[in-house]
């Protein structure tokens, strides 16, 4: 019985995750996501897929954010016929995503084919898959509940656990089995937070693990409370009410909208803020809150008693507004303030959020509220770093706008949190921790505190390197 691991994205560095275990020849692959940058070097590492398709028994995927599963139209494009495993929620987010993903592509390509033209330059780029491959992709899901094992090759078993970290997310739980050897892994996937509103505390997967996949996002970093957060919310909204700015907010449209406009409420619902006009200006948003509300399963004690037994809605109130159409998006550039605005994408990457940042950010009366991770070389990092200028559809902009950062509404667990998770676990088989889905600085640090912590296995994945996973009993 012979188990390998090695990872071709997301090895010292965040997106792009995909992970591959090899067990006696076949290929399981965990996660199959793009990766988001600078755009030349992101084309030139998701067209650089590094696993032949007809080499991979079973697709699992852990959830639906672009960076696990924005490569899965490009991988049944290429030949992939085998099935991807997700829960149910997963796989209608990851639907929207991937849908989403190839409507953008396509944007790009007739825009740059247009600026090509006008230069008289040769245009050659083409999208990695259109829509038709997405609609596959998810033709080939099968929604898997959590804790319903399922076989998904020969002697290799899967079984979910919530990892609390978006509506759906999963940690993999695999067991390979060969006669009378058996080696057990867990795959983090994208490891949430206890106390989130909505979903679930991330669960304790059973029995003893034999090895860890595990991330390490916030390896060097801790959480602000969510009490902080809330205060700085009702404090930048009283600001804006009082200079009749704005609030611009980059934000993913799965998870983190939908917790925004659930604390908006609560503050409302509370009379610490006054009523304010709030803009969720991105389709995907609005169809992903629809998905919210058809996976109860998924909800929380607090969620479930809110909208279920009293019948309340706790991702909508009266002054909550949803833009479809891109004649409603531009408009709110000419409507005046107080008004917040939440847009995708959450790291200025791509989506409406850019254009409203080409029309706020050197209004010293905008606020600029960062929520969530922003990757290296990316918009968003780029204003996080508060550079004089940032350059936003071919134009440099100064940076008048006030910045502001909130970590408390992080869906990744920090690097406490994770040894918390950690400790709850059943370690009696634990051979290893195989750090993945981090950047160099944090995952130094995270490998350190985990060796103070007790736990001294713990190794950093290198991008294309292999691992033997050592199986008991194996010679």
């Amino acid at each position: 019985m012979n188990v390998h691991f090695y990872s071709l994205g997301a090895a010292e560095e965040v997106t792009g995750s995909k992970h591959v275990i090899e067990f006696d020849g076949e290929s399981y692959l965990i996660d199959c996501g793009s990766f988001q940058g600078s755009r030349a070097d992101a084309d030139r590492k998701n067209r650089n897929f590094g696993i032949e398709a007809d080499r991979i028994k079973s697709v699992i995927l852990t959830h639906g954010h672009l960076d696990h599963c924005g490569l899965l139209p490009l991988l049944v494009k290429r030949g992939y016929k085998g099935n991807i495993y997700a829960t149910p929620a997963s796989r209608d987010i990851a639907s929207l995503i991937m849908m989403d993903s190839a409507h953008i592509q396509a944007n790009d390509a007739e825009y740059l084919r247009k600026e090509a033209n006008k230069k008289g330059e040769k245009f050659d780029w083409a999208p990695l898959y259109t829509e038709i491959d997405a609609i596959a992709a998810t033709s080939q899901t099968v929604g898997v509940p959590y804790n319903r094992p399922i076989s998904i090759g020969d002697g290799a078993t899967l079984e979910f656990f919530d990892a609390g970290h978006i509506l759906g997310s999963a940690m993999a739980y695999i067991t390979l089995k060969r006669g009378d050897k058996e080696l057990r892994i867990l795959a983090s996937g994208d490891l949430g937070r206890k106390g989130k509103p909505i979903i679930r505390n991330p669960s304790f997967p059973y029995p003893a693990p034999d090895y860890i996949i595990l991330e390490s996002t916030y390896g060097d970093r801790r959480h602000d409370k969510t009490s902080d957060a809330t205060e700085k919310l009702a404090e930048l909204a009283k600001r804006a009410v009082e200079t009749k700015g704005r609030i611009i907010i980059p934000s993913f449209a799965i998870e983190r909208t939908q917790e925004l406009v659930y604390y908006f409420h609560l503050l409302v619902d509370d009379g610490i803020i006054p009523e304010i006009p709030i803009y969720v200006d991105s389709p995907m948003a609005t169809n992903a809150t629809t998905i919210f509300q058809v996976h109860p399963e998924c909800y929380d004690e607090e969620i479930k008693k809110a909208f279920i037994r009293h019948h309340k809605n706790p991702f909508g109130f009266n002054n909550l507004h949803f833009t479809t159409s891109v004649q409603e998006s531009k408009a709110l550039n000419d409507e005046k303030g107080p008004l917040i605005i939440i847009s995708a994408d959450g790291m200025c990457e791509a989506g409406r959020i850019q254009h409203h940042l080409i029309h706020s950010i050197q209004d010293p009366n905008t606020t600029i509220l960062l929520v969530g991770y922003m990757a290296e070389n990316t918009l968003g990092r780029r204003i996080r770093n508060r550079e004089g200028e940032v350059k936003i559809h071919g134009m440099w902009l100064k940076l008048k706008a006030h910045v502001e950062e909130i970590n408390a509404f992080s869906a990744h667990a920090d690097y406490v949190e994770t040894v918390e998770w950690l400790n709850e676990l059943d370690k009696s088989r634990l051979k290893g921790i195989l750090m993945v889905h981090g950047e160099k600085k944090a995952q130094a640090a995270l490998k350190k505190y985990l060796a103070e912590q007790g736990y001294a296995n713990a190794e950093i994945v290198k991008y294309d390197e292999t691992y033997e996973l050592q199986v008991a009993g194996s010679s």
